[in-house]
């Protein structure tokens, strides 16, 4: 059966959020307090509009020369990210991480984002199921499920 992205990788949560108009100072504040790489970007009524990375701070706004303390989130974001359904598979949530060059995905319903899943979790997802697959090929060819 194929692993569903909400609730057989990710849980609903309270997503980290910032709105356009706050400085990535503030966003790279909350991303270290709550150590995490990534928050999403909210309009007035909590709709996902944008996500922003650790990689779009180093990359966009460091490298840039852009000053952290003023410039704005709406500098640097993602606007209008790509993202998943609670329903989409994991497999799907991969192929799309791969062939966007994708680290994180909001997961949204309803406009709005219950979770964000990252490679790590689909890679954690995946590694689980493969060790199951082995410890099942292996009771199979080594007898424990011989004649069963």
């Amino acid at each position: 059966m194929q692993k569903q992205i909400v609730p057989d990788i990710v849980q609903p949560t309270d997503v980290a959020a910032v709105t356009k108009d706050d400085t990535i100072f503030k966003a790279a504040e909350i991303m270290r307090g709550k150590r995490i790489a990534a928050v999403i970007v909210v309009d007035d009524a909590g709709h996902l509009t944008g996500i922003v990375t650790e990689r779009d701070i180093v990359f966009r706004a460091v490298a840039g020369g852009l000053n952290v303390a003023t410039a704005k989130v709406s500098e640097i974001m993602t606007a209008n990210p790509d993202t998943l359904a609670p329903t989409d598979s994991a497999f799907d949530a991969l192929e799309l991480m791969q062939t966007r060059n994708y680290r994180h995905l909001p997961v949204v319903s309803d406009r709005k984002c219950i979770a964000v899943v990252s490679i790590r979790d689909l890679f954690a997802s995946v590694k689980t199921t493969l060790e199951e697959n082995i410890r099942e090929t292996e009771a199979f060819v080594f007898g424990d499920r011989y004649g069963a």
